[in-house]
């Protein structure tokens, strides 16, 4: 507070008091200036990211990306393993596993960027091998044998007679099971979790399902024997585990439908799986009757029982897991589910 004297109109003098701390502030009306140029993120910057996160359409583009060269120098790495005479089968699930860790690594740096735990893409620790997942495998080594219980009844299969003997039926029993728990983690993770995750929140859970599912029967291309109608229930059958994500937030239960309906094939039954036959299989079963029916080179997959397999247990489960538990991420709830 300072004092200034003056001289009033009387000619007297005026003391005035003047409030120093007042000086420097600025009016009412005085508004700092803005300069949107300098705080408005650039239109690339805009492009990719949005809300500080990579937009997803793009992350799924840069999963993509990083999973294909990483699987073929994987696989290529794999097939470079030399295992010996009479141990070729072991090829395989070696094979199988370089891919499964082509398909997690690039989701595990896409969620370190997203800072998102793996967890969140379908395959959390905490159920690993749980209930879901036995119930799945459950479920898949049913629908497999009612499939072919209902083909034996119209007489176009027949079981045949054991194939395997005393300790090679364990032997290729948990060979087999090791083998197709490998594929069910594999295609499930790789079509179904990262990439089902990161599309479905760009254009909805449905959406992404049926454009992965198409991708899941389109692979099926390169198997030998493989027909039409086995690709489109393999695009069914991806169909129908897009719902168990759906129903139960996860995907063990997926994962042991899948390792237990291919077990089933391949060495209970000891059927064509997708047109592969392979060999320390437990029957020698055969079929004999229409390729419509039976599936032909295809397996009971060609079948167009299959079809109706594959709706009995679409009810069945819909019925079974009525209320939906997936999330795009710990914030985002899916619409409705028709």
């Amino acid at each position: 507070m300072t004092r200034a004297t003056g001289v009033g109109a009387a000619g007297g003098p005026v003391i005035v008091m003047i409030d120093e701390s007042r000086k420097s502030e600025p009016s009412a009306t005085q508004e700092a200036p803005q300069f949107a140029a300098a705080t408005r993120p650039s239109e690339i910057r805009q492009l990719f990211f949005g809300a500080n996160r990579l937009r997803p359409a793009w992350a799924f583009v840069a999963y993509v990306l990083m999973f294909y060269p990483l699987q073929l120098g994987l696989s290529w790495l794999a097939s470079r393993v030399e295992f010996g005479q009479g141990r070729g089968l072991w090829a395989m699930p070696l094979a199988e596993f370089a891919v499964l860790v082509a398909a997690v690594s690039p989701a595990v740096l896409m969620g370190w960027i997203e800072r998102r735990p793996l967890a969140s893409f379908g395959l959390p620790a905490k159920g690993a091998f749980g209930r879901l997942f036995w119930i799945g495998a459950a479920w898949g080594f049913a629908g497999i044998t009612l499939l072919l219980v209902v083909l034996y009844g119209l007489r176009v299969f027949d079981f045949g007679h054991l194939a395997l003997h005393g300790a090679r039926v364990a032997k290729f029993a948990l060979f087999w099971a090791f083998m197709f728990l490998l594929v069910g983690l594999f295609e499930e993770f790789m079509l179904r979790g990262y990439s089902q995750n990161s599309l479905a929140r760009a254009i909805g859970f449905w959406p992404a399902a049926i454009a992965l599912s198409a991708v899941f029967g389109l692979i099926h291309l390169g198997n030998a024997g493989e027909s039409w109608p086995g690709l489109l229930a393999a695009a069914g059958i991806g169909l129908f585990f897009a719902l168990t994500l759906y129903r139960t937030g996860n995907l063990w239960f997926a994962v042991g439908f899948h390792a237990a309906w291919d077990w089933g094939e391949t060495f209970f039954y000891s059927v064509p799986d997708s047109g592969g036959v392979f060999p320390g299989h437990l029957l020698a079963s055969s079929f004999h009757g229409p390729k419509w029916l039976t599936g032909g080179t295809t397996g009971p997959e060609g079948s167009l029982l299959c079809f109706v397999v594959i709706g009995l247990v679409w009810v069945a489960f819909s019925r079974a897991y009525p209320n939906v538990q997936w999330r795009a991420n710990h914030e985002e709830a899916p619409a409705a589910l028709p």
